[in-house]
């Protein structure tokens, strides 16, 4: 069974901790260094087709995490992802660094493309790096969909240490409040996730499956076991749940059932076969990488 978990800042697991254990590992919102109060409000904006958020990491900070929320999560009995943020290589290595330690703590989650706050002046793969110095624990490096070559930064990241790849994020986009002509939401744009990402999503993973022997953890417009299946066949060996659990909590349970549909089973059953020995190869690689992919 494909390995399902939710995008990070899409599940509050301590609110909502039922729908936490019927994943196969809890990502939690992204932690930094210090306390983020987040982005002014209105911080989230309904779209035609998905919605955009501007929520800004608002977060306790590293500390408190540890210290309040860390040992509340592992009482769950779900493996858990620390997703981690920061503005620079050293906010990512003393992130990291004070997760090591944890034996509770999976996988760190490196939120390298977040479009709701500054960036770090560092490229993603020296962010990776000074993660990678500083932890033993597998790091899933989050790469953003608006670069011009997406398989490039997975090949940068992949030699910097990343272990795996979680793709993709949010893409910047506005909506517009008719009434008074200005952006619905405070910060003007906000990272866009719904339905229409998926195509977006698809050609990502599609092109790192490519470039790099890393697993891959495929996000981004997933409603249905249909659309599981879709990021399966271009390379990804876990799927994460987002905007859908907004709306429908009781997602994951669903889409399980709908992967063992006599509609889908067939489509898994074309990933088995292949067409062809070029398939078959394809379809080792994917094996191999699924292998790779540390759940819990």
């Amino acid at each position: 069974m494909t390995p399902l978990l939710n995008a990070s800042g899409c599940l509050d697991a301590l609110t909502a901790p039922d729908v936490a254990q019927s994943l196969d590992a809890f990502v939690t919102k992204t932690v930094t260094p210090l306390r983020r109060e987040g982005n002014p409000p209105p911080r989230i904006a309904e779209t035609d087709a998905g919605m955009l958020n501007s929520i800004g990491l608002q977060n306790p900070g590293i500390g408190l995490f540890l210290e309040q929320n860390l040992p509340r999560l592992s009482a769950l009995g779900v493996p858990i992802w620390v997703s981690v943020g920061g503005f620079s290589a050293a906010d990512f290595a003393h992130m990291c660094e004070r997760l090591d330690g944890h034996d509770d703590v999976v996988t760190i989650e490196l939120n390298l493309s977040c479009p709701n706050v500054e960036e770090a002046p560092e490229t993603a793969a020296q962010l990776v790096g000074a993660a990678r110095a500083v932890t033993g624990k597998p790091l899933y490096a989050k790469l953003s969909p608006a670069t011009w070559d997406i398989a490039e930064s997975a090949r940068a990241v992949a030699d910097a240490g990343a272990d795996g790849l979680s793709l993709i994020n949010t893409i910047r986009g506005l909506a517009v409040d008719r009434a008074s002509c200005r952006p619905k939401l405070a910060r003007g744009v906000g990272g866009y996730s719904g339905p229409a990402l998926k195509p977006i999503a698809l050609a990502c993973v599609h092109a790192c499956a490519e470039a790099v022997e890393l697993p891959i953890v495929g996000m981004g417009g997933v409603a249905s076991g249909e659309d599981v299946v879709d990021l399966l066949s271009v390379g990804a060996g876990a799927v994460a749940l987002g905007t859908v659990l907004f709306s429908d909590p009781r997602a994951p349970g669903r889409i399980r059932a709908e992967v063992g549909t006599d509609e889908v089973m067939p489509r898994q059953a074309v990933l088995v076969i292949g067409r062809g020995s070029a398939a078959a190869l394809e379809l080792e690689s994917l094996r191999t990488k699924r292998k790779g992919l540390q759940i819990g």
